[in-house]
């Protein structure tokens, strides 16, 4: 069952959902008018966020620290049994159908942009430059392909194509949200090769925002295929119960984003966490239903999916992005390039820009990145659902498979 196609905020509830979210803008601003001699963080309004100052470097208690938590997250992913996890009987697995033609392109876009971005080539002219979005949107499509194939023929891009592209259009706007915060902890990550391309400032905006409609739907279409794999599902249900009050997640959260704009390095986490925190206890507090909802019944299965699909996807951000300059160190034709400036744990990297423990934000990132979604479709009224249309009657499917 998906439980977020929940009913649509009231109109009478509009006020409710934006006063949060507007006090999440308002508290760091408020902030940091009093920390800092010009009343704004330094690098404040550049865009894309540049480098600010070097962070500070290794310390082996928030490294400990930090890996406590990141075991905390990894054995309950991996032994949900430890932590009390029943699971539940797996749902039948759905019946197989034949890759659709969309995948082949998918594929074949992927590989051009991805080799095109790597290479640094200009035989194509300034395409290098742009060729971050399509190759993510062309992954996109790949990942819809094989939901198509291993969920009886049923996908996004099949039996709700205009998802995808309101997916893209709230992604923009979810991550400039998210990109508003790294402000405020310093350049947690910036962008250092972005006016390298050969454009003015008004082009570099738009190709940016074109990067930031990716995010939403990548993250969905990995939610999508982990959902076709019936007994990992349900290995996450039956678990404890978390009820988690909305109010005091809301107030732990404007607590927090206040603090990190005092102390931006030490609570450099609370990127990650504050507008999670928020997030969470608005639509909890509104009777809208988020991942939190089933947790406080002992389901995990929706929160942990979604946050171990960002993580899987970022994998192949941060593989990606490395890539794009780990070969060819003389020209600058990723301007999406990012590289982080993280305190205290910048350490062991992996053909990456993110150090290990950071691929962890990811898991609470996912959550946002839905949350955020949840939030707009209960302010604009459209349906939250993020799964293919099960009524939609699939052709071509194949046996009843088993996983």
């Amino acid at each position: 069952m998906d439980h977020s196609t929940a009913a649509h905020a009231p109109r009478a509830n509009r006020w409710a959902l934006i006063w949060p979210v507007l006090l999440t803008f308002i508290i760091p601003l408020i902030v940091a008018y009093f920390v800092y001699p010009e009343h704004l963080p330094p690098g404040f309004g550049v865009f894309p966020p540049q480098f600010v100052a070097e962070a500070p470097g290794f310390s082996a208690l928030a490294f400990g620290l930090t890996s406590i938590g990141v075991l905390w997250i990894s054995t309950m992913l991996l032994f949900p049994s430890w932590y009390g996890f029943k699971g539940a009987a797996p749902m039948p697995a759905p019946a197989k159908a034949k890759l659709p033609w969309w995948f082949y392109a998918g594929a074949a876009g992927t590989l051009a942009f991805w080799a095109l971005m790597w290479s640094h080539s200009t035989l194509f002219g300034d395409l290098v430059y742009w060729s971050f979005t399509p190759l993510w949107w062309s992954f996109v499509f790949v990942l819809d392909g094989l939901v198509y194939q291993r969920n009886a023929g049923r996908s996004l891009a099949s039996t709700r194509p205009k998802v995808l592209l309101l997916m893209g259009a709230v992604s923009v706007l979810g991550w400039a949200y998210f990109e508003f915060f790294d402000y405020f902890v310093l350049g947690n990550w910036y962008y250092p090769y972005a006016d390298k391309a050969p454009w003015d400032a008004t082009t570099r905006t738009v190709e940016f925002l074109l990067t930031y409609s990716t995010v939403t739907p990548v993250i969905v279409q990995w939610y999508n295929l982990l959902q076709t794999f019936p007994k990992l599902v349900a290995r996450y249900k039956n678990g404890p119960a978390w009820k988690v009050s909305g109010n005091v997640l809301m107030l732990v959260g404007f607590v927090l984003i206040a603090l990190m704009v005092i102390w931006p390095y030490p609570l450099f986490w609370v990127v990650w966490i504050g507008p999670f925190a928020v997030m969470t206890g608005l639509l909890l507090r509104l009777n809208i239903w988020d991942p939190f909802t089933d947790i406080r019944e002992g389901d995990w299965s929706a929160g942990l999916l979604i946050g171990l699909a960002s993580l899987l996807n970022g994998l192949f951000w941060e593989f990606w992005n490395h890539g794009s300059m780990a070969f060819v160190k003389d020209t600058y034709t990723n301007p999406n390039f990012w590289v982080y400036d993280i305190p205290y744990v910048d350490v062991i990297h992996l053909f990456s820009e993110m150090p290990l423990l950071g691929y962890f934000g990811y898991i609470p990132f996912g959550v946002l990145v839905w949350q955020v979604y949840l939030w707009a479709a209960a302010l604009f009224g459209f349906n939250p659902s993020i799964l293919p249309d099960s009524s939609v009657v699939p052709s071509g499917t194949v046996s009843q498979g088993s996983e």
